[in-house]
């Protein structure tokens, strides 16, 4: 008993679940006969519309040529009917002056006769029939307003539905990602002089290959593009990749999409790190402020942020796993080891340990003092950036007496070029070089030449300021040929490196 229950209870589960499917589909089903009337009747009126528009068309035509005929035919008769009647009136003076010379010649006066002969000789020499011209002004000929439309007619005949357009190819050899700048070139496969403008959609993935269907970014989208290529610029690269399709539109419908394409976004990406920084900086993601108040209180507000539970912390974060650098530091210091004493400083969360890095850090002018580099992750909690062995930056000090200076090791190089209000940070990790940059004019501040024995954190100094980074960016193509440029040159900073 109890066995043949539980199959039957299996058999009204499965039934319920088909019927379910069932009553789904007929929905599905309902509702594709309601969209196919509401389309039909939409394609109906549209082709009406058409149609209408052509109808409308020839008749204008159809008018403007007649009205060109009867202008035309109008303008010939009344030449015709002017010279008809100046002939016909020509015609009968030159009958009564025949009449008279008839009746001129049967006079038997020789007097009288003379001078009849005389009068006639001056009506003749006078008379409208010897002053005009007997040939018609203008002709019967209204052959050079005939019409041939035959190649109209068969272009007529060949009117037929709008094709759907094939999707576009992508041509992965020719798009190009650079500068921050990404351009996607594509082409039709065949010739289409029907097509009006294409699609683009693109959004960001941290994962390689073809689009997955559930993505954290959403499709964005870019309409109205009349060229086959497109140039996405001032991108700010926070995702390894980007995905890439497009579909072409005529005046009617738009086609399928292409096949999609990822394209890699190589930048560098972090955060600064808010368990390095000095309990007098208010540290956010990506920027820093002076906080005279800071200490135990911001002490208390990082405690409270760090125990509200693991899966709720952005780098523990599943949803945010994907985004994370592989060489993000989960947790870089505990409290107690964060800078104090006059250090103000903060680190980034995210190691460099090979490759060549590029970020960029925008500074408040009212700083008293400010510090931008790069050091080892083991540089002492009381050690002052640039001061020790384990730490490079450029330094502005507006306190007191103002200078711009060069620090490793606790030695300094003063550095005669104005303070940039956007400094570039370029870091080559394999090859030990620090620049640093004007990074609106790519001006060259200063390079440092080391020798890392370890990997290297992006390193921040703040006093009585603030400060915001810029990441998610390439390399400037300028950077990359500067450098190549310099490398061969000895180092102007042999004695700080």
């Amino acid at each position: 008993m109890g066995d043949q229950k539980d199959a039957l209870m299996k058999i009204i589960t499965t039934l319920a679940a088909k019927n379910e499917e069932t009553q789904n589909f007929v929905y599905v089903l309902k509702q594709t006969l309601q969209n196919v009337e509401t389309n039909s009747d939409k394609v109906v009126a549209d082709l009406e519309g058409e149609f209408s528009s052509l109808y409308s068309i020839l008749d204008e035509l159809k008018e403007s040529m007649m009205t060109k005929i009867k202008q035309e035919r109008a303008s010939k008769i009344y030449e015709l009917q002017s010279q008809l009647t100046a002939c016909s009136k020509a015609l009968e003076g030159s009958e009564e002056l025949l009449d008279l010379a008839n009746q001129t010649l049967e006079m038997a006066g020789t007097e009288e006769f003379n001078q009849a002969a005389r009068q006639i000789k001056d009506s003749v020499t006078m008379a409208p029939a010897f002053r005009l011209s007997l040939k018609a002004k203008v002709s019967d000929n209204m052959s050079h307003l005939m019409v041939d439309f035959s190649p109209e007619r068969q272009m007529l005949q060949a009117l037929k539905f709008l094709p759907v357009p094939s999707a576009p190819e992508i041509d992965t050899l020719k798009c190009l990602v650079a500068d921050n700048c990404v351009t996607v070139v594509w082409k039709m496969p065949e010739e289409d002089s029907k097509i009006d403008h294409y699609i683009v959609e693109y959004r960001k993935t941290n994962f390689e290959g073809p689009p997955r269907l559930k993505e954290d970014h959403p499709w964005m989208v870019l309409e109205g593009i009349k060229d086959t290529e497109i140039t996405l610029s001032g991108q700010r690269f926070d995702t390894r990749y980007m995905n890439f399709r497009v579909k072409a539109c005529n005046k009617a419908v738009a086609g399928e999409f292409s096949e999609p394409v990822t394209l890699e976004t190589n930048a560098f990406v972090f955060k600064l790190d808010p368990t390095t920084c000095h309990q007098n900086l208010k540290v956010e993601d990506t920027s820093a402020e002076w906080d005279a108040m800071g200490g135990k209180v911001q002490e208390i507000k990082t405690r409270e942020k760090e125990n509200k539970g693991r899966t709720a912390s952005p780098v523990h974060s599943p949803a945010r796993s994907a985004l994370q650098s592989p060489k993000r530091i989960p947790s870089g210091r505990s409290g107690r080891d964060r800078f104090t004493a006059e250090s103000y400083t903060v680190l980034g969360d995210t190691l460099i340990d090979g490759g060549e890095h590029y970020w960029e850090v925008k500074y408040d002018r009212d700083s008293k003092a400010f510090g931008v580099g790069v050091a080892y992750r083991t540089m002492g909690k009381f050690d002052q950036l640039g001061k020790t062995s384990a730490s490079w930056c450029i330094h502005v000090n507006n306190w007191l007496q103002v200078s711009f200076t060069a620090k490793h090791n606790n030695k300094a190089k003063i550095l005669d070029v104005p303070v940039p209000d956007l400094i570039g940070v370029y870091c080559k990790y394999d090859e030990g070089q620090l620049s640093f940059y004007n990074a609106r004019t790519k001006q060259l501040i200063h390079s440092f030449r080391a020798k890392f024995t370890q990997p290297v954190l992006p390193a921040f100094m703040v006093w009585c300021g603030g400060l915001s980074v810029h990441c998610g960016l390439q390399v400037p193509s300028i950077v990359r040929c500067l450098q190549k440029r310099n490398s061969g040159t000895s180092s102007s900073t042999a004695s700080l490196t």
